[in-house]
């Protein structure tokens, strides 16, 4: 009877390898929260590689585009088309499966793509918004001040610091340095997890909060200046305006919307992932405590950003708008469209 017991339990318990001693536990779910579960987990991945994958050949394909600026909102979507290809998929499998079915070196490779690209988006946010306090305290001279070659040199920065630091945290090993016997007592055969130790979260923390002081520091002084512009626009209005004086008006008014979408895509990046950098830190000082179900709660959060980005877009920016409607219909493979007019109300096509 006790055998039979014995026996019934053994089998009820599920394994990511079966045939492996070592294997880590896997928690099934039923097939109805299965078939929901992936569809929205999928439904982000299919968000974050085609709508950034739109904005980048948005960007790159039509010469009216080719700004500082826009060349810097291009590479944010390439990292985030990135974590849409490289992270999403898989993480998508171990949160629904609870088992990681890709072999132990993609593990390491897939949690590196993962803070890459995530602190490249962040160090993009923040150049980005920097570009736009300039562009907005001074319209008129902001080309001069932030030209091309400062842009890609934003770009290389953030893609190399990036990578950098995050290939030679873990790939050193340094990450879970005096965490070894509790990686060696949770570590299973079809586990992956990356253990960072107090120190180097404090350091991602730092390397998360810095950037974003600098954009809410940045975006609260730009809506103070927009204010004040506002109001003097408001009150030339009333006047006989110069040609100068109306030409500023509709550069600072341009400019000021932009200012107004980008902070709306870093609102959105800190709702995104300050719960997820908060949790990490929490749960390194109290012993890594925060069940499972927590953590793929809190990154799926901060994933669905990537996908978040081009709907924004979207939603504030008409030419994006018509740059897809242009690239869906096949008409940016006709003659001459690269140089078609996005901005117009009336979007010709040059046959």
């Amino acid at each position: 009877m006790m055998k039979s017991s014995n026996e019934s339990q053994s089998a009820a318990v599920q394994l990511c390898y079966e045939n492996i001693n070592e294997s880590c536990i896997k928690t099934s779910y039923s097939p109805g929260p299965r078939v929901i579960l992936y569809l929205v987990f999928g439904s982000a991945v299919i968000l974050a590689v085609l709508g950034n994958l739109l904005v980048m050949i948005s960007i790159l394909h039509f010469k009216q585009l080719h700004s500082p600026a826009n060349f810097l909102i291009a590479s944010l979507a390439c990292a985030d088309f990135l974590v849409g290809t490289t992270v999403m998929p898989f993480s998508m499998v171990r949160s629904v499966e609870s088992c990681w079915y890709f072999g132990q070196s993609y593990c390491k490779f897939h949690s590196c793509f993962d803070m890459s690209f995530c602190y490249s988006s962040i160090f993009h946010l923040c150049f980005i918004s920097i570009d736009r306090y300039i562009a907005v305290t001074d319209p008129l001279v902001y080309p001069t001040k932030f030209p091309l070659n400062v842009s890609l040199l934003c770009i290389t920065f953030s893609w190399l610091l990036a990578i950098t630091y995050t290939f030679s945290l873990i790939g050193a090993g340094v990450n879970d340095d005096l965490l070894e016997e509790l990686v060696s007592a949770l570590t299973c055969v079809g586990g992956c997890q990356i253990a960072v130790n107090q120190t180097w979260v404090l350091i991602d923390f730092l390397l998360f909060f810095i950037p974003t002081l600098v954009m809410v520091t940045l975006y609260c002084k730009i809506f103070l200046v927009a204010k004040q512009q506002a109001r003097k626009i408001e009150s030339m209005n009333r006047k006989t305006e110069s040609s100068s004086e109306s030409y500023k008006a509709r550069v600072s008014k341009r400019e000021r919307k932009a200012a107004k979408t980008l902070s709306i895509a870093v609102i959105t990046f800190l709702i995104s992932w300050f719960p997820y950098f908060i949790e990490s830190i929490i749960d390194a000082f109290l012993g890594f405590i925060t069940p499972t179900y927590i953590y793929e709660i809190l990154i799926w959060f901060a994933y669905y950003n990537s996908a978040m980005n081009p709907l924004i877009y979207a939603v504030f920016y008409p030419w994006f708008r018509r740059a897809i409607k242009l690239i869906v219909t096949g008409k940016v493979f006709r003659g001459h469209s690269s140089t078609i007019d996005l901005f117009s109300e009336q979007v010709m096509v040059l046959d």
